[in-house]
């Protein structure tokens, strides 16, 4: 590039910059307009910073602005609360790339609190979503959200009350969740059909499961793979199940750590595990009816190790354990697969390495085949070596802001 061309690009450049701009969004009553407006008016580059205060919003918000940082004064200090929406959607719903949403608090909305859709390079930071009047089933699915995205940043972030699952990266890729909090919902946080996460150094308590790593038929993005689970405190999750009646998370047994269900290359190692009353760590197959030919139902590539574990499954609530206890001398190990290593849309060869025993495996026929179960207790299961995936990589701007 000549001298000209370098200059006329710094010429670019420098007015693209200048034409950036803050936004500034105050409480008082005319907050949704404020708000929206600045939403809609928002170009490239600008931030939307909203003042400390409480807002009180009656309707959802929407982005669909690339390169918008959306800024509030800190989670507990810019507070927008939902408790008067009148529709049933997101708080607020972004469709654009390049998003950043940080330092404020979402309460109360009637759906989903903070939600993303087909978004590239999607960053929540130093966020906090909660429904104040606690677990109830008419609150919230997700606290938040981001589905069919990429490069996605969860960083700071804690969640609250949800119905289904307070922190839930769905058909996405290139995921970080880290230094995060999700307590008192179904499901603390829920990968689900996605490709490449690393979920590390958060807090998962108070939930009814503490992470689930979930694959399921019939949806756009199936065959989730390659995610690595370390550095978590997944302990005392114990909240009632309060999932809507028909939500695949309705079937988590209440004190569940750790839940992976017919999904491959998932390594869970190097977390705090206790107090969990179901299990530590269940590996289980999809057991419902389903016709898509697509499908596979089975865990398989699962490693389990070096975790540390204190007493868990000393009151496990999933069907059958009264059952398989009293046959087991009175209690269950920690670690339990169902033990279906054949199906015929099982194309893989299902290997796993669970090292942090004993561990129950009930050496089923098929999902949810209970009655042919010829339980087992062993040490460790499986020997198979599986090689973890390669850490996450976020581009330069958001692994900047996760430092």
């Amino acid at each position: 590039m000549n001298r000209l061309a370098l200059l006329a690009a710094a010429a670019l450049f420098a007015a693209g910059a200048a034409q950036a701009k803050t936004l500034n969004v105050a409480p008082g009553g005319d907050a949704q307009e404020a708000l929206q407006t600045a939403l809609l008016d928002a170009k490239p580059g600008d931030v939307v910073q909203i003042s400390a205060g409480r807002y009180e919003l009656t309707d959802g918000l929407s982005l669909d602005v690339d390169d918008v940082t959306v800024r509030g004064a800190g989670p507990d200090k810019t507070v927008l609360s939902f408790k008067g929406q009148k529709g049933a959607g997101e708080g607020l719903l972004i469709t654009s790339d390049r998003v950043t949403v940080r330092d404020l608090g979402v309460e109360d909305t009637r759906g989903d609190g903070l939600k993303a859709k087909g978004s590239d390079q999607i960053s929540f930071v130093n966020v906090r979503v909660e429904w104040t009047g606690g677990p109830k089933e008419t609150n919230g699915a997700y606290g938040v959200y981001p589905v069919s995205s990429t490069n996605v940043l969860i960083d700071k972030v804690t969640v609250r009350g949800a119905s289904d699952a307070g922190i839930y990266v769905g058909q996405s890729k290139n995921i970080v969740v880290k230094d995060s909090r999700a307590e008192f919902n179904v499901a603390g946080i829920e990968i689900e059909n996605s490709y490449n996460a690393d979920v590390f150094d958060n807090v998962a308590t108070r939930n009814t499961g503490g992470i689930l790593v979930f694959d399921l038929p019939n949806l756009p993005q199936m065959g989730g793979h390659s995610h690595r689970i370390y550095r978590n405190r997944i302990v005392q999750n114990d909240t009632p199940n309060f999932a809507p009646k028909g939500n695949i998370v309705a079937s988590v047994p209440v004190g569940t750590g750790v839940m992976v269900m017919a999904n491959k290359n998932v390594h869970v190692f190097d977390n705090e595990i206790d107090g969990n009353q179901s299990a530590a760590v269940m590996l289980v197959s999809y057991t419902q009816k389903f016709d898509d030919k697509t499908y596979n139902p089975l865990p398989r590539d699962v490693v389990v190790r070096g975790n540390r574990m204190g007493k868990n499954a000393h009151d496990p609530k999933f069907p059958g354990a009264e059952i398989l206890a009293k046959a087991l001398g009175g209690t269950l190990p920690p670690v339990m697969w169902d033990g279906v290593t054949a199906h015929p849309q099982n194309s893989d060869v299902v290997k796993v390495r669970l090292e942090d025993g004993p561990v129950l495996n009930l050496r089923l026929k098929g999902p949810g085949q209970l009655m042919t179960a010829d339980p087992t207790v062993t040490p460790t299961a499986g020997d198979a070596p599986v090689a973890e995936p390669k850490p996450v990589t976020l581009p330069k701007a958001q692994a900047d802001l996760a430092g």
